[in-house]
């Protein structure tokens, strides 16, 4: 039986399991899905030696950007943004290569695009990580402008302690890239001056796990429309689930 996963730590936020099962069984695949928590990226290598019938994981935090070294090739999407949450373990005429993807930027642009209205032009991305880079690289394709806020300055972004409240109200579109919310830490939210969001923001949030998170719940409180990554999370596994199926062993 084939095996997919999901690696990352932590994962016990991770609805994946329960979501790949269920597809598997609809769909009558025959393959299982299982969580692979790894304490260190390297440890990637010692996963795919004893776990033979691996045939494809899902990539989160915080390995996005780390994984990459350990692929044998990236599909175009993922060298474009450097950054993986999908490995395909593609084998022909039995030869395995190890080729990485990334079907956040589908899930995400799948998602945004239910909710984007034309007055969304200017828009801050909170974090710099592997989905942050997904989700600059669908904003700039759509033509919205773009500004990086960090916890480290540089390479064009800026510290959320110089965020100041006149950038939040010129950018109506506010992205949360960081596990900041996530369960079990769902107390904490990014530190950004909500006293300047209005009913003219859309809040969208890559958690998805608790539904609502602070992040959420503090700019609804200010007339905002919200919206969280629960379809973004479907529409990037099916896309995930298209590549093992289709095009690595079609």
């Amino acid at each position: 039986m084939r095996t997919f996963g999901l690696i990352g730590k932590p994962l016990g936020h991770s609805f994946s399991v329960a979501y790949f099962t269920k597809k598997f069984s609809e769909e009558e695949i025959n393959a299982e899905y299982r969580n692979f928590p790894l304490e260190r990226v390297s440890d990637f290598e010692l996963l795919v030696k004893n776990e033979s019938d691996l045939a494809g994981l899902n990539v989160t935090v915080p390995y996005k950007q780390k994984i990459i070294p350990y692929l044998d090739a990236l599909a175009d999407t993922a060298r474009n943004i450097q950054a993986v949450n999908t490995i395909c373990f593609c084998r022909k005429k039995g030869i395995r290569a190890l080729v990485g993807h990334n079907t956040d930027v589908f899930g995400f642009e799948q998602s945004l695009s239910e909710h984007l209205k034309v007055h969304h032009t200017s828009a801050l991305v909170l974090g710099s990580g592997g989905s942050s880079k997904a989700v600059v690289f669908v904003l700039e394709k759509l033509g919205i402008e773009v500004h990086l806020v960090s916890r480290k300055e540089g390479d064009g972004r800026i510290t959320y302690a110089q965020l100041e409240d006149n950038l939040v109200e010129r950018s109506p579109l506010i992205i949360n890239t960081t596990p900041l919310g996530m369960h079990p830490e769902t107390n904490s939210f990014p530190d950004i001056p909500y006293d300047s969001i209005s009913s003219n923001h859309l809040l969208f949030d890559l958690v998805y796990n608790p539904e609502k998170t602070r992040f959420l719940s503090l700019g609804e409180e200010k007339g905002a429309t919200i919206v969280n990554g629960s379809d973004m999370l479907v529409y990037q596994a099916n896309a995930s689930c298209e590549i093992w199926n289709k095009i690595c062993y079609g």
